[in-house]
């Protein structure tokens, strides 16, 4: 299995869960999944095999360029704008701002949890970052 494929327009956040909004330090998509860059300040894509990216602060809910305001969303219910399987655990991809299945995760990269599927749309987002490389 790949990444998931994601449809930026069809990401929609909870408004009841947290939010944070900074500025994008690369062109990033709605439901890419971003870290804050402790040297810039700026949001940039998480990628689980890149040394400094393999954290995730949470995903991103507008598209934004390198420059503008992006708002993300950092726990709670999220429509990912992709199809997810129900009950399955997602996780930062070896590709920058990817979710892939826990399954897919390549020797080298890092094991972030993003959450688990609460349907065939949602991930019920709980970024955990347990420190495992495989």
């Amino acid at each position: 299995m790949a990444d998931i494929a994601i449809t930026a327009a069809s990401v929609i956040g909870d408004g009841s869960s947290p939010r944070e909004t900074n500025t994008a330090g690369v062109a990033i998509a709605a439901g890419q999944y971003v870290y804050l860059d402790d040297v810039t300040h700026t949001y940039k894509l998480s990628d689980s095999n890149a040394a400094g990216a393999k954290t995730c602060r949470g995903v991103a809910l507008n598209s934004a360029a390198a420059g503008q305001p992006l708002t993300i969303q950092k726990s709670g219910p999220v429509t990912v704008g992709g199809t997810l399987v129900k009950g399955s655990t997602y996780c930062q991809s070896t590709t920058p701002g990817g979710i892939c299945p826990q399954a897919d995760i390549t020797t080298g990269g890092d094991v972030v949890v993003l959450g688990v599927a609460i349907s065939t749309t949602q991930l019920s987002l709980n970024i955990q970052v347990p420190g495992v490389t495989l």
